[in-house]
């Protein structure tokens, strides 16, 4: 792996065995950079982190590593199998590993500035397990890590919205989209957005989905495409104009779908739904307001 990038960026690196801090030590030496590096370890989701096993070769390196000047070491960090189940007995025992390593490592002369292992689910639920600092992901979403606990006072943050491309009038008997696997029973009016399943509007919400224009729930017809897809406007006298702010889903506070929404409708977690957005949708972020309850 070749550091030197984001060695010259100012970006701090978690390394995970002893050839990755091998090459973070060459690249510190070609960029005359320090490394200011973070140990990941397993305590038992068996996915990325040094094994126990290696973790003693690691912190020797480590220390060489140090006293070269090389890096200075900034945390150690492990991950939680079971943070969605704060009862679960696995949690304490990954603490109880954690809280050895750490104590490992002071005794082998290797001193971290920080130790943490809680994700959103432990940070909101077990505080006993919070150590020097946390790392909350999908709590930061205003979406809650337990939803057997309910909102947790969490108020949903993202909000993904586009601008209506095209107004039209169909026929009744018409159909929409790719296979025409909708057709127009009435007389009825269309909107086109331009986002698609390039962008993260999963494919399969095609006639699913709903979207909120001008305040009113409109619901997706026929197949979602590449980078569009149709909603109905309903008949009569057309109420949304090119232009016009349609929201996919967002806090629901204005009667908009939710991440979750998506989610129950995909079978899948609002995790997978708020990290889909891409392609030509543009993530803003907004400094944030205290909402009342």
């Amino acid at each position: 792996i070749d550091f030197g990038p984001a060695l010259l960026a100012d970006v701090q690196i978690a390394v995970s065995s002893e050839r990755q801090l091998d090459d973070l030590v060459d690249a510190a030496r070609r960029t005359g950079r320090t490394a200011a590096v973070t140990v990941k370890v397993d305590t038992g989701l068996n996915r990325n982190g040094v094994p126990p096993a290696q973790y003693p070769a690691l912190l020797t390196a480590l220390r060489r590593a140090v006293a070269e000047e090389a890096i200075v070491l900034r945390g150690l960090m492990s991950h939680m199998v079971y943070a969605d189940e704060p009862a679960n007995p696995v949690n304490n025992l990954q603490a109880q590993r954690f809280a050895a390593l750490l104590a490992q490592a002071r005794d082998q002369g290797v001193r971290f500035d920080v130790a943490h292992l809680s994700n959103s689910s432990a940070t909101m639920s077990r505080p006993d397990l919070a150590f020097d600092m946390v790392r909350p992901g999908i709590a930061i979403y205003g979406l809650s890590p337990v939803p057997e606990r309910g909102d947790m006072g969490l108020v949903p943050a993202m909000t993904v919205k586009c601008s209506v491309a095209l107004v039209k009038s169909i026929r009744a008997g018409e159909s929409v989209s790719y296979g025409h696997t909708w057709t127009a029973q009435r007389d009825t009016n269309l909107a086109l957005l331009p986002v698609g399943y390039a962008d993260g509007i999963f494919r399969s919400l095609g006639g699913r989905l709903e979207v909120l224009i001008n305040g009113s729930r409109r619901p997706g017809v026929g197949r979602i495409c590449m980078d569009q897809f149709v909603v109905d406007l309903g008949p009569g006298r057309i109420d949304v104009a090119e232009g016009d702010e349609a929201i996919l889903f967002g806090s629901g506070a204005s009667g908009e779908p939710t991440a979750q929404d998506w989610a129950d409708l995909l079978g899948t977690i609002h995790y997978e739904v708020v990290t889909s957005p891409r392609g030509r949708i543009t993530r803003t972020y907004r400094e944030a307001r205290t909402v009342e309850s």
